[in-house]
């Protein structure tokens, strides 16, 4: 069964950093479009990010010029660069296929404190 495996969450001050990580089994990664995603309490779940097969990004308004999305497809692997972060990003960070495949991995908590 495929898995999505986020990590790199954690505790941060207003204005710092975080790199967090989504690791796949999936054999198709490669070709896939895959994006990030956050939910915060309360709230709806919403895309932030999105790296092409080709390497082509997209962000959300409030992400943009702050978080960087990459991959690796040798190591199956997205990743989110999140810097300045602010306390609204507080949230659970999920990855996933953009359509996604169906299932969702545990998420990392991110909690930005003022």
């Amino acid at each position: 069964q495929v898995q999505l495996v986020e990590s790199g969450g954690g505790l941060v001050q207003a204005g710092g950093s975080l790199r967090l990580s989504c690791a796949t089994s999936r054999s198709t990664f490669s070709i896939n479009t895959m994006g990030w995603y956050r939910q915060a309490p309360g709230k709806q779940r919403e895309l932030v990010a999105r790296i092409s097969s080709g390497g082509s990004t997209n962000y959300a308004d409030s992400v943009k010029g702050r978080f960087t999305i990459s991959r690796d497809n040798a190591k199956k692997t997205v990743y989110l660069q999140m810097n300045s972060l602010k306390p609204e990003d507080t949230a659970v960070y999920y990855c996933n296929a953009i359509p996604s495949w169906g299932i969702w991995g545990q998420g990392t908590q991110v909690t930005v404190s003022s």
